[in-house]
């Protein structure tokens, strides 16, 4: 585990602190100092021991409290005083959480550092939703992708990749570039009609699940006035379940 001087990048999962690894709980007991994303949950938060520094590096769309840049030097300059530094980050630290960045940098500057996966969103949230990713005859492969406008307003992805009817296709921060995604992906050949869901604070006790189709998505945001965070989910498999059965799935109604 720790010894001074040393990073460790965390998943912390989509919130529900019952998805922690042992080996993150291990890491989180053992901080002193954290450095946390906005997604990370409070009852996560609450495990860190009360001698911590809590030093909050929450990124949102078009507003990054700490630079990436100034996130890297602060794991590097908190190391450097032979700290053992936790790097929180929700979900996986590789899944869209540029871990590898983070530890590219710490690596440069001779900073030793353990990466300990974390459950990412599109698999634990569509879990507590009663989604399967994949399903025999209905989905042969899944595709994670971030929605993430670039600086001139566009979203430049391969879609004709993602047209195929038997291919999940899940969506991380795409709640503001909705309307192009359902576009886009209707204009490359998938069915206006396919099922589709929002995830909202997935695995959370007020989490939203809302259903629809690819149609509808741009509809229903507005509807349920859904924020971010939420996963948009598109595939066949996202009907696997009646509303009836969920009830019956034990980590849902467990939660």
């Amino acid at each position: 585990m720790f010894t001074k001087g040393e990073v460790a990048l965390v998943g912390a999962g989509p919130g529900d602190p019952d998805l922690l690894t042992l080996q993150a709980f291990r890491f989180i007991k053992q901080a002193d100092v954290a450095i946390y994303d906005r997604l990370v949950s409070e009852e996560i938060m609450a495990l860190l021991p009360s001698h911590c520094e809590k030093i909050y590096v929450g990124k949102k769309q078009a507003d990054h409290r700490v630079p990436q840049d100034g996130i890297n030097q602060l794991l590097v300059d908190h190391a450097k005083q032979n700290k053992k530094v936790l790097r929180l980050k929700g979900g996986d630290p590789f899944v869209f959480g540029r871990g590898g960045e983070e530890a590219q940098f710490l690596l440069a500057n001779k900073i030793a550092c353990h990466v300990v996966p974390g459950m990412t969103a599109a698999s634990a949230c569509t879990s507590y939703a009663g989604i399967p990713l994949t399903h025999r005859k209905v989905a042969r492969s899944c595709t994670f992708i971030t929605g993430n406008l670039q600086d001139n307003g566009a979203l430049d992805l391969p879609w004709q990749t993602l047209n195929d009817a038997e291919q999940t296709v899940v969506f991380y921060m795409g709640i503001k570039s909705l309307p192009i995604i359902a576009k886009q992906l209707i204009a490359a050949g998938r069915k206006s009609n396919t099922p589709a869901a929002l995830i909202r604070k997935g695995s959370h006790k007020d989490q939203q699940i809302i259903k629809g189709c690819l149609a509808t998505l741009e509809a229903l945001v507005v509807k349920h006035n859904i924020k971010p965070p939420s996963l948009i989910v598109i595939g066949d498999v996202v009907n696997t379940f009646a509303d009836s059965q969920l009830k019956n799935i034990g980590y849902l109604s467990a939660n």
